[in-house]
């Protein structure tokens, strides 16, 4: 018994280590992304900078080059006709050419290493990329393993009679967890933050053109630069509208959906989502109203992302004591006999409708669609 309580407590000991090893390296793995990201920023910057430099080298060397065709024909006027021109001129007009062949000479040099920098700045951004892209998987990876150790080994002991199934199915709920994070945190690095970042960028141009060019041009950057506010504050809007929609609280399911589902338009060109609710609008409890929506944008997303839809079809029907839900689309389809990894989607929806206590009907061929059917009993506030 002793035995086993000090292996039981060195175990503990080298799991703590473990964990807190593998944390300092994620944490490590995360600053290294960062870091790339300013870095990468820096140098996109930079490049804007240089291909702006590179069109104003290449509109003067084109000025200069009419002018160097120019003084080259005068110079030969006048070598051809010495005896009518004074030494002045002749002078004047070789100077007049030797300079502008010598300004052409250097713009040209100017040029040319202005390319070679652009091609190494994009070069070396592409490299910094694959690196930041490299990180975040290895983050994420690192993520699942984590939580892997600390929430299911922790509790070995109980679980041994199930390893195999609990195992499995920890591993996709924490993987869809990770994954989900990942994709709001690239929403919003790619969406509001880089928003916010060419805002401050924009300050500075703004306080340039003011110095520069007057109060006037200043006053058209800061119209500019409102909307650009403006789009970030409709991002940062949208992405906690997919986190969980306030109007859900507020109106009620069926004015939440239409809502969600014109939005979905919006983002989706070429696709075009109907929407029907049949029966009395009533208010439901939150529970069903969360389920609800969170079933209906399960379905219209992988309609639209995994069935590749151009149209969707939604229909909410209220009954006394039951909701009926239908969602279906024109997409490409599939066998639903196939297992696939990716389905996991479905499962959860599945786990989401039997703790409803509810059914739900799945009937899709491939090249012809999917319809999906929920019956959901229900109890009104």
């Amino acid at each position: 018994m002793l035995n086993d309580k000090f292996d039981l407590e060195s175990l503990d000991l080298i799991f703590n280590r473990m964990i807190k090893t593998i944390d300092e390296s994620k944490n490590d793995i995360f600053t290294i992304s960062e870091q790339s990201r300013k870095t990468f920023d820096e140098m996109k910057l930079e490049l804007e900078q240089v291909r702006s430099k590179i069109k104003e080298v290449i509109l003067e060397n084109d000025v200069l080059e009419k002018k160097s065709r120019l003084s080259r024909t005068r110079l030969a006027e006048v070598s051809k006709n010495f005896n009518i021109y004074s030494e002045a001129e002749i002078q004047k007009a070789y100077d007049q050419a030797n300079k502008i062949q010598i300004r052409y000479s250097i713009l040209q040099a100017e040029e040319r290493l202005l390319r070679d920098k652009r091609d190494d700045l994009e070069r070396r951004m592409r490299s910094l990329l694959d690196t930041i892209e490299r990180a975040d998987h290895l983050v994420s990876q690192v993520n699942v393993v984590l939580n892997y150790l600390t929430v299911d080994l922790k509790s070995i002991r109980p679980a041994l009679e199930n390893a195999k199934m609990r195992e499995d199915y920890t591993m996709k709920i924490i993987e869809a967890t990770e994954e989900e994070r990942k994709r709001i945190s690239r929403e919003i690095h790619d969406g509001p933050a880089q928003m916010l970042a060419n805002v401050l960028l924009r300050t500075d141009i703004i306080n340039r053109t003011y110095q520069e060019r007057g109060i006037e041009k200043a006053l058209l950057e800061i119209v500019e630069l409102k909307g650009m506010v403006r789009d970030a504050l409709h991002e940062v809007r949208r992405i906690i509208y997919d986190l969980r929609p306030m109007a859900l609280d507020d109106l009620g399911i069926v004015p939440t959906l239409k809502k969600y589902l014109s939005s979905v338009e919006e983002y989706h060109q070429g696709t075009k989502v109907y929407f029907q609710s049949i029966g009395e609008q009533t208010r439901l409890d939150s529970k069903y109203e969360v389920a609800i929506f969170r079933l209906v944008q399960e379905c219209v997303n992988n309609a639209i992302q995994h069935g590749k839809s151009h149209q969707v079809w939604v229909k909410l029907e209220s009954c006394k004591d039951f909701i009926n839900i239908s969602i279906k689309d024109d997409g490409i389809g599939f066998n639903p006999q196939t297992t696939k990894q990716n389905s996991f989607g479905l499962i959860g929806m599945k786990e989401r409708v039997d703790l409803l206590g509810g059914e739900m009907n799945l009937n899709s061929v491939e090249k012809q669609g999917t319809r999906i059917m929920f019956k959901i009993p229900i109890k009104t506030k």
